[in-house]
């Protein structure tokens, strides 16, 4: 296919994906540092290039509820937020999922007061990591791009919804080299939204969402809903490799496919690591830049955390002497919530030393110094959760 690659800032180059993938409905509130992807998309509409219905909400909850509604009747839609405003959406979110609707939310990652900050850590995403959907990150902006296209082919496909995630600021706000694939070039990957009689509400054919359940369906309906999540690992790495062979060009289509490299993870370094980083979104950048001046280290990506891609992570990091997680999060009064989810997949099958490293809280820095330290330090002790910085 043939592209162009722009410099873009990376909330517009989201806006401009998402208005090529034409949802029906958009609603959303600003909030920092969401807003100029939302205000791109009311743009858009303003100046007549939008060809979808774009909601003013008075909050992030009216937005998230007007969404609900609008997925229900059977159309595609879309909203960003983060921070406080996806707190405020967290009711909403756990009705999204268990109604099984494929709404897709870009979530511009920032802290959670008190006290209150505006930068970027991963603290908001972590509190509804539970709700039920599928949550991806996104190291730079084309993976940012091509993750929100297979996010509505994926979340269609398993009647789920799916949440990309981007670093605040050091995505939403910066530039790089990107490519927007067309309208016509999306359609071929991502047909339009019909769902099938029965997934929507409609006068002719009447149905229930989120009915009252009693105890003896309520279990079920929740195992239901775990099971499906489980079950979309597959999907995901198959819809990672038909995207890629679509999109010839793009930067995400430029890596082969395969054990290293697919929609759940991505490992960068030597064959036979001593050492293994793990983290997930932008901070992996700077990881890399730090092995390729380090022996013996490599690094893990996570691109879907939910659901957990428990096998591929421990095929990875299976060789390995000791694992460094680094958290952009911490689960307050345990350890990063990253670390405990590995700890927890390797207890009896790894050998390797897993420590738990908090990093960045707040919008702090993450240097190649600390990547190094941390490098440095993994191994030696046996100490729980560390807080690094500089």
């Amino acid at each position: 296919m043939k592209t162009n690659k722009q410099i873009l800032e990376g909330s517009r180059a989201i806006a401009l994906t998402i208005n090529n993938i034409k949802p029906a409905v958009i609603s959303a509130y600003p909030i920092t540092p969401q807003t100029h992807i939302v205000e791109d998309l009311a743009k858009f509409k303003a100046d007549g290039i939008g060809d979808y219905e774009y909601v003013r909400a008075e909050s992030e909850f009216a937005a998230a509820s007007i969404v609900e509604g609008a997925s229900a009747t059977g159309v595609r839609v879309y909203t960003a937020t983060c921070s406080q405003g996806l707190l405020l959406m967290t009711e909403v979110l756990f009705n999204i999922a268990g109604m099984r609707l494929p709404i897709v939310v870009t979530c511009a990652n920032r802290g959670v007061s008190a006290p209150i900050t505006i930068w970027n850590d991963q603290q908001d995403v972590m509190t509804i990591r539970d709700a039920g959907w599928i949550i991806m990150f996104a190291e730079n902006h084309q993976e940012a791009v091509d993750q929100h296209i297979m996010a509505y082919k994926i979340g269609e496909k398993l009647s789920l919804p799916v949440m990309v995630n981007i670093d605040g600021y050091i995505l939403t706000h910066s530039y790089e080299p990107v490519i927007i694939p067309t309208r016509a070039q999306i359609k071929k990957y991502l047909p339009d939204y019909k769902p099938a009689k029965g997934k929507y509400l409609d006068p002719a054919n009447p149905v229930t969402f989120g009915a009252f359940a009693r105890p003896q369906y309520y279990m079920e309906i929740r195992e239901d809903l775990h099971n499906d999540l489980r079950d979309s690992l597959d999907l995901i790495n198959e819809e990672y490799e038909k995207y890629n062979k679509l999109m010839k060009s793009g930067s995400t289509a430029s890596l082969a496919v395969g054990p290293l490299n697919d929609g759940l993870i991505e490992y960068y370094g030597p064959k036979k690591a001593k050492t293994i980083l793990v983290s997930m979104g932008s901070v992996v950048g700077t990881m890399k830049e730090v092995v390729d001046k380090v022996k013996g280290v490599g690094v893990l990506k996570i691109r879907t955390y939910r659901p957990f891609p428990e096998e591929a992570i421990l095929n990875i990091l299976k060789k390995a002497k000791n694992v460094a997680v680094l958290d952009k999060s911490i689960s307050l009064g345990h350890t990063g919530p990253l670390a405990s989810d590995i700890k927890a997949a390797a207890q009896g099958k790894l050998n390797a030393n897993i420590q738990s490293f908090i990093v960045g809280l707040g919008g702090r820095d993450i240097t190649q110094e600390m990547i190094k330290k941390i490098i440095g330090e993994v191994g030696k002790s046996d100490e729980g959760v560390r807080f690094v910085g500089e």
